[in-house]
């Protein structure tokens, strides 16, 4: 299934994704082994543009990492993070806003400030902060600081042309664009 993912071909995917799905909950295999393979279905559901049923997934994911290993385990906080992305990607911001300000604080505390995971919870939020249509001057503020900080310490760690910090720097620009409007 994640070859098929891998080389695009995201419907013949997802049946052997579903069928290992089934096939492993029929064996009654670990959680924990479901969970990775949800996850993985959940990223064809977002290939297929089927955004809702991933959301679904992920929302799944999400809690069941945290009922098997709590809030701040790695798998959790990543899962926390996918499932926030995909909450932006539906332009449900205010729950992105919320769930993202959960994290935030466990993610710092767990994994630090320079984690990938971290920053990716830190652009997230400011993205739900910027492209939410009730914006107020100091969420475009707050947003472009939380931008520019990401931005700076992904340049300072993971150097300019590591994937997160090439994809700061166009919402950056646009936070920034959006601030100067007002």
């Amino acid at each position: 299934g994640n070859g098929l993912h891998d080389t695009g071909q995201y419907e013949d995917s997802l049946f052997v994704m579903e069928a290992e799905l089934a096939v492993k909950r029929r064996l009654g295999v670990s959680e924990h082994s479901i969970l990775v393979v949800q996850s993985n279905l959940a990223n064809t559901y977002t290939e297929l543009g089927r955004h809702e049923e991933a959301l679904r997934i992920k929302q799944e994911v999400y809690s069941g990492y945290v009922k098997l290993f709590g809030e701040q385990h790695f798998d959790s906080l990543l899962a926390a993070s996918n499932y926030a992305n995909c909450l932006n990607e539906l332009k449900r911001y205010g729950e992105a806003k919320v769930m993202l300000l959960k994290i935030m604080p466990v993610a710092r505390r767990v994994l630090g400030e320079c984690h990938v995971i971290t920053l990716r919870i830190r652009t997230d939020y400011a993205t739900a902060l910027c492209d939410d249509d009730g914006a107020t001057l100091n969420d475009l503020r707050e947003a472009v600081t939380t931008f520019e900080d990401a931005d700076r310490i992904s340049h300072r760690v993971l150097g300019s042309a590591h994937p997160l910090t090439v994809d700061i720097e166009l919402p950056l620009r646009d936070a920034r664009a959006a601030l100067g409007a007002r």
